[in-house]
């Protein structure tokens, strides 16, 4: 059986990367190269230091801007490429900052010109030509969607996740089949089979497949068909774990186990989140004297807004904020925030824009009740009517509370209950895979969410 080759998402976003390597990597030598003169072996470092500099400087802008984000949907191809050229000319004015800083101005200001010239146009032009490309190369996987009469009533939903909501997901399902004994063997046969790539399972028990479905299962396994569960997909293109596939196995879900601890991780993520600790605590103390006068003027009332929020282990403690709503907004009781609440004050609408009101919450992490990164605290009121929906909500307290976190940057702004829920998914996800490398994606994803106002 021949089977179809599909250069899959990882291959294209290699592919884009090496070619803005090879193209960011050629510029930035014939721009040091020829456009600074040596004097000695130290301008020889010095340019060295200037091109890792640059390349590094780079990608960290690209990945911030979601240059290389090829699963969300682009608004048109035109924007596309508009973006890319935006972000290379921002790099290229970074990097002759740092030509300046290095060199002084002892550099020809005509090689800079070009660089400054050619390297967006040749990263647009690439852009367009790897889109054009892959026009005619085979990218989508067709699905055999498989589920049995348990997960039927999600069955829309769960189609619907994996074409993409919002996003490419590059799967197509091109059949669905009901578990059963009599549908499997009227309906699955081999024509089918043969047409799919990927199989896709959401069932709430595994052992029930028939000899039959077990024997064209491993025939699809030995001719280069993909079988996975629904979560194990959810999980990998959404990076989320779905707790509204109607499959309760917290085993399916979590995959809980005992893990080694990590000493060299916990030691990194305790000075990662020291570090930024510091770093914010200063912005905090610094913005005090300037927040306080223009609250005398725009927003009077007191400084700070006080609040007992849900923290590890379910145990409650007092959150800071600066207010950004009127004296008494809960006067009706409860409410969850939302955008454009007619409670927030416009001073504070300011303080929400700019994430300044999120700044004193450094005080609950100096106290030891949150950290920098983890999942959002939540009210208890708001807890026990989530864990009322839904089984899987108390777990996110097995982590401290975090100021940003996955759902933060992964979700847009939750503004009731379903959205609570669409955030634990996120949630979760951050607590299975929790890492050093993720946690670095989040504080990324949180510069790019104050930039475009997202999120949080």
């Amino acid at each position: 059986m021949s089977k179809r080759t599909i250069i899959n998402s990882i291959e294209r976003k290699s592919i884009l990367l090496i070619g803005d390597m090879l193209i960011i990597g050629f510029s930035l030598k014939n721009y040091i190269t020829r456009a600074i003169e040596s004097d000695g072996s130290n301008d020889f470092t010095s340019k060295i230091l200037l091109f890792g500099l640059g390349i590094v400087l780079y990608f960290m802008i690209a990945y911030v801007l979601d240059l290389y984000n090829l699963e969300k949907n682009p608004k048109s191809i035109t924007f596309a490429i508009f973006r890319v050229f935006t972000i290379a000319l921002l790099f290229t004015i970074f990097q002759f900052i740092g030509t300046t800083l290095i060199f002084d101005f002892s550099f020809l200001r005509l090689q800079l010109i070009i660089f400054m010239i050619f390297c967006p146009i040749q990263l647009a032009l690439w852009r367009l030509l790897f889109n054009y490309i892959f026009k005619f190369v085979p990218t989508t996987k067709s699905v055999l969607f498989l589920y049995d009469e348990s997960t039927q009533e999600s069955l829309e939903n769960n189609i619907s996740h994996i074409n993409g909501i919002d996003r490419e997901t590059y799967h197509k399902v091109v059949s669905k089949q009901l578990n059963n004994e009599s549908s499997v063997n009227d309906n699955i046969d081999y024509k089918v089979i043969n047409k799919v790539d990927t199989w896709i399972i959401n069932t709430r028990d595994y052992t029930h497949f028939s000899r039959q479905l077990e024997r064209r299962m491993v025939d699809s396994i030995l001719n280069g068909k993909e079988i996975i569960t629904y979560s194990s997909f959810y999980e990998n293109i959404y990076e989320a774990i779905p707790v509204e596939s109607n499959n309760d196995s917290i085993y399916e879900v979590l995959q809980l186990k005992n893990k080694t601890i990590r000493y060299l991780q916990t030691i990194v993520s305790f000075n990662f989140n020291f570090f930024l600790t510091l770093i914010t605590g200063f912005f905090f103390f610094a913005v005090v004297p300037f927040v306080y006068i223009l609250n005398l003027f725009f927003n009077r009332g007191p400084l700070f807004y006080t609040q007992l929020r849900v923290g590890k282990y379910g145990e409650e403690y007092k959150i800071y904020k600066f207010r950004s709503m009127v004296v008494d907004a809960e006067n009706k009781g409860a409410q969850m925030a939302k955008k454009n609440d007619a409670r927030i004050t416009k001073f504070g609408g300011i303080l929400r824009k700019l994430r300044i009101d999120e700044l004193p919450q450094i005080l609950s992490v100096i106290k030891g009740d949150m950290v920098f990164i983890g999942p959002r605290p939540e009210r208890k009121i708001f807890v026990e009517k989530l864990n009322e929906v839904t089984p899987f909500y108390n777990v996110r307290h097995l982590v401290k509370p975090g100021i940003t976190g996955w759902a933060q940057v992964k979700y847009k702004y939750g503004e009731n209950l379903e959205d609570s829920i669409k955030k634990l998914e996120y949630d979760l996800y951050y607590i299975k895979n929790k890492s050093i490398m993720l946690d670095l994606r989040i504080i990324f994803k949180t510069v790019t969410t104050i930039i475009f106002s997202r999120g949080i």
